[in-house]
């Protein structure tokens, strides 16, 4: 008996479709990383590429728990000398809920080159309607 690894011609990809409202920022981007790398699929391979696709809408509505909206900052440095910018979150989710979500989702995949093509794979939009109707997506609840 042989072990099954996952390699390009025997993934099959699907669509899902996991909805923010309501639901903390934080654990809906672990569920969209649990999707985006495979690890649900009972043939997981920790080295192939062998997540599905996931959209995640109505991220404006996803919610942080705490004092996160006043405390916590997302920072970035420009590479100049004294380019630090700092935009707090409450800030962030008011402009860009996209970009809050996929860094949060960015956040929880491992640091390597697999992370980088799973991201490709990843659809946020702010609201209800989403563009990907054609591909039939499945709703994901386990949140």
């Amino acid at each position: 008996m042989s072990t099954f690894m996952a390699n390009k011609g025997n993934i099959d990809r699907k669509w899902y479709v996991i909805d923010a409202a309501g639901k903390p920022l934080g654990k809906t981007a672990a569920a969209a990383a649990v999707l985006l790398r495979g690890k649900h699929k009972p043939e997981f391979t920790p080295n192939a590429d062998c997540g599905d696709y996931v959209i995640v809408i109505n991220a404006e509505k996803a919610v942080l728990t705490g004092k996160k909206l006043e405390q916590k900052y997302y920072r970035h440095h420009t590479g100049w000398v004294g380019g630090l910018k700092e935009v707090k979150y409450r800030l962030l989710m008011q402009d860009k809920p996209e970009m809050a979500m996929q860094l949060a989702v960015k956040g929880m995949l491992p640091k390597n080159t697999l992370s980088s093509k799973a991201l490709t794979r990843l659809k946020v939009y702010r609201g209800e309607s989403h563009d990907h109707a054609a591909q039939k997506p499945e709703p994901w609840a386990a949140i």
